[in-house]
C-alpha cells in the first residue's frame, strides 16, 4: 500500500507486507506466509525465515498460491490482526489444477 507526499513521490506505509497465500480452507480467513532472510547472530550466515501471518479477506478473493499484500489493523479474532489490502498476483491456474489432483491422490 503506497501513499504520495507533498512532493508527488511513493511512501510505504507502515505495516503492510507481502506474501503468499498458503491456505484459503476457512471462510474469510487465509493464512499468508511472508519469507524473509535474516543474519545468523554468531556466524554471520543468511538464514531464510518466514513469518505466518492470519489474514482477513472479507470477500473471499483470494486462492492458495496468489501473491498478496495485507495490512495491520486492529485484532478481529485471538489470531486475526491483518487484513487483505489487494491481490498483487494471482496464481497459474495451470498449478492449481496440479496441486488439486496431488491431493486428490
Amino acid at each position: 500500500m503506497t501513499k504520495t507526499t507533498t512532493m508527488g513521490e511513493p511512501t510505504q506505509i507502515k505495516g503492510t507486507k507481502t506474501g503468499v497465500v498458503e491456505s484459503d480452507k476457512r471462510s474469510k480467513t487465509r493464512k499468508v506466509v511472508v519469507a524473509y532472510m535474516a543474519q545468523h547472530p554468531k556466524y554471520g550466515k543468511f538464514v531464510r525465515k518466514r513469518t505466518v501471518l492470519h489474514v482477513h479477506d472479507e470477500n473471499n478473493e483470494s486462492r492458495t498460491g496468489d501473491i498478496v499484500e495485507v495490512v495491520q489493523c486492529r485484532p478481529l479474532s485471538k489470531t486475526k490482526c491483518w487484513k487483505l489490502h489487494r491481490i498483487v498476483e494471482r496464481r497459474n491456474e495451470q498449478a492449481a489444477a496440479i496441486a488439486s489432483v496431488k491431493e486428490v491422490q
